[in-house]
């Protein structure tokens, strides 16, 4: 499979870290939203994280601007019908991906790849707004794309072995290591086993056992964990936290995934974590 160009549809916090990770890989990155507006922050973002690193010595000033330069940023997928190969990033709710595959599907041609990066829509329902259900296939980064080592490629009840087969290869190719599910489930593996510890983790603090920091703390001493239950959350984003939980509650009616209220007041209140300055924890923005 050659793969030159790679088309990514949604500029949020995932989308804009998966065509950072594109370019850098030495692949041309396409990174469209909406609203030019979006674009331009993701843009930004990217800009702005790159020049940092500069500043501490990761990468030089070259190497910053060649990556930025593989990028291009617009408002109208059809722009991007040159594109080898397409990862979708929009927001967790399975009617939007829909619309955005029922699009995708009528620009590019049957041979190329439309994966959605989802944590928790199932992957047979989002292919049901395609002609073509077999090029179909669930590919899911892990928060940052440029550093988690994990991609998890969960296909359809329809997607077919070459679409698994490509999906593998474009992992590869971005320097990921893939893990192929066996059947559709939703949320996969690591963010189904991690929703009940993290709505847990959620609970206690929500009941005062502890406040943030102690309880992460503890998580992370206790049971060796890398990151704070309560951090991860914020970083993740409480609103996709959220809507996969919802999901998961949806679809199985297991008590473990019914998400706290509390979630529901924060997301309200705009507390949506490290991307709104305030979650968990209050950030410097």
């Amino acid at each position: 499979m050659e793969v030159k160009k790679i088309l990514v549809v949604g500029a949020g916090t995932m989308g804009h870290g998966i065509a950072q990770l594109v370019a850098q890989q030495g692949f041309e990155a396409y990174l469209v939203d909406r609203e030019k507006e979006i674009v331009e922050k993701a843009f930004l973002k990217i800009k702005e994280g790159l020049m940092k690193r500069v500043e501490k010595g990761k990468i030089s000033k070259e190497e910053a601007e060649k990556v930025l330069e593989k990028i291009t940023v617009g408002t109208d997928m059809e722009t991007f019908a040159d594109a080898d190969f397409v990862i979708e990033a929009v927001f967790e709710d399975v009617e939007v991906k829909k619309k955005v595959f029922e699009k995708l599907d009528k620009i590019f041609e049957p041979e190329v790849v439309l994966a959605t990066n989802t944590t928790a829509c199932s992957i047979s329902e989002i292919a049901t707004a395609t002609r073509n259900r077999k090029r179909v296939i669930g590919m899911h980064f892990f928060n940052p794309p440029v550093i988690m080592k994990l991609v998890e490629i969960i296909p359809g009840l329809e997607t077919d072995e070459t679409t698994v087969e490509k999906t593998k290869a474009m992992a590869l190719m971005l320097d990921k290591t893939p893990v192929v599910t066996k059947i559709e489930t939703p949320a996969g593996i690591v963010s189904r086993v991690l929703a009940a510890l993290l709505n847990e983790a959620v609970v206690v603090y929500s009941e005062g056992v502890a406040d943030a920091k102690d309880i992460d703390t503890a998580m992370k001493l206790g049971a060796n964990l890398p990151m704070g239950p309560l951090e991860l959350i914020d970083m993740i984003g409480v609103d996709i936290h959220l809507a996969k939980t919802e999901t998961l509650y949806r679809e199985y009616g297991d008590p473990r995934y019914r998400p706290p209220y509390i979630l529901k007041k924060m997301v309200k209140a705009g507390h949506l974590g490290r991307k709104t300055g305030r979650g968990f924890y209050i950030y410097e923005q």
